[in-house]
């Protein structure tokens, strides 16, 4: 499976770009899925429902299947979060994984960059794993110190998405 880093500070725009890509990516016939890092406590389950009580008496895994589509919640208790190499193990194969979050890690990477919500400088300037910057408005690379870092209008998915399929489903 290819894997390809959505990152960038909070609010530029990410998750909006990845619903974006989604369904684009799929027209030019590449499988997705995706990986989400969230820095907050998430709970996918409800309190008094059976598989939250399952939880609750100390499952370690349960399922929760329907005619439309299953769950797997695994308790960490005390273990570590995993890792996204372990969790990736758990995803059937496809042609792409769009991984939103884990910034610091060393697969391929496309940055999105809005001046004027980051609150931090962009990370493509030092960031080597960093293959290019999708940007609103669109942004010069070379003005950063990266020339030849491919630039991209965060606000045409469409091009965005052959970019992908051109640089990483098909590489």
């Amino acid at each position: 499976m290819r894997i390809l880093g959505i990152s960038g500070w909070s609010g530029c725009g990410k998750t909006t770009l990845i619903v974006a890509l989604i369904p684009r990516l799929r027209a030019l016939g590449v499988a997705v899925s995706t990986l989400k890092h969230a820095h907050h406590d998430v709970d996918l389950d409800r309190p008094g429902k059976d598989t939250y009580l399952h939880r609750e008496a100390g499952a370690q895994e349960v399922i929760l299947a329907t005619g439309r589509r299953w769950a797997l919640l695994h308790e960490l208790r005390e273990e570590p979060e995993p890792t996204v190499v372990e969790l990736l193990r758990y995803l059937t194969p496809v042609d792409l994984v769009l991984v939103e979050g884990w910034k610091n890690q060393v697969w391929p990477q496309l940055e999105v960059w809005r001046p004027t919500v980051a609150e931090r400088a962009p990370r493509f300037p030092t960031q080597p794993a960093i293959m290019a910057v999708a940007s609103a408005p669109l942004l010069d690379p070379a003005d950063y110190g990266r020339p030849g870092l491919p630039a991209l209008a965060l606000d045409d998915p469409d091009s965005i998405a052959r970019f992908i399929v051109d640089q990483v489903v098909q590489r």
